[in-house]
């Protein structure tokens, strides 16, 4: 079966994976390494281990998967599978994403129902939360230099990331009036720096 290569699609330079069933391997080997998110393996997994995406694909791929309704890695991974093999790969991602990770979850969590009250799972449990806040991190700080070729600019970007931070972290705006605020105009500035 040949890939789905349409505009949108990446050129004859990038590989792409062989079959539906490559791009399920893949996306169960990136969702049985993200402990408390994937995003950060996602990038390591899409852009330098297969190539399938370069960094700024990854970024702009990413950018629509978080305004959509739903998960951004589900929608990254419907995304992607759809870029190569339409709904079968669409379908495979999103398989190797979720079935191994929810017979483990299923399995932790009646595992820590039996064993909740050990002070040694709860201190785990904040030790897995301060690896994936790094990893979260780091990520920002690989994905940064796709910024050099975003129409808003570094400097531009740096104000609407530490803008979203202050008014959601710090000021504690819901969400969802950051995203329809900012959001809108950032999508304004950007439009009218195209032109």
């Amino acid at each position: 079966m040949q890939p789905n290569l349409d505009s949108d699609s990446p050129n004859a330079q990038h590989p792409a994976p062989r079959s539906p069933l490559e791009l399920y391997r893949v996306f169960n080997r990136l969702a049985l390494q993200g402990f408390g998110g994937v995003l950060a393996v996602a990038q390591i997994e899409l852009v330098e281990r297969t190539g399938w995406m370069t960094a700024e694909e990854f970024v702009r791929t990413l950018s629509i998967a978080q305004v959509l309704p739903g998960p951004n890695v589900c929608n990254l991974a419907l995304m992607t599978g759809d870029r190569f093999f339409g709904w079968r790969g669409a379908f495979a991602a999103l398989a190797g994403l979720m079935l191994v990770p929810l017979m483990i979850v299923l399995a932790l969590a009646a595992a820590y129902d039996h064993w909740a009250h050990l002070p040694a799972v709860s201190g785990a449990l904040r030790g897995m939360g301060a690896v994936a806040a790094g990893l979260v991190i780091a990520t920002a700080l690989k994905l940064s230099v796709a910024l050099k070729r975003n129409p808003l600019g570094a400097a531009l970007c740096v104000v609407f990331a530490g803008a979203t931070f202050g008014a959601v972290a710090l000021a504690r705006v819901p969400l969802v009036w950051v995203v329809c605020g900012l959001g809108s105009v950032a999508v304004g500035v950007a439009w009218w720096r195209l032109k």
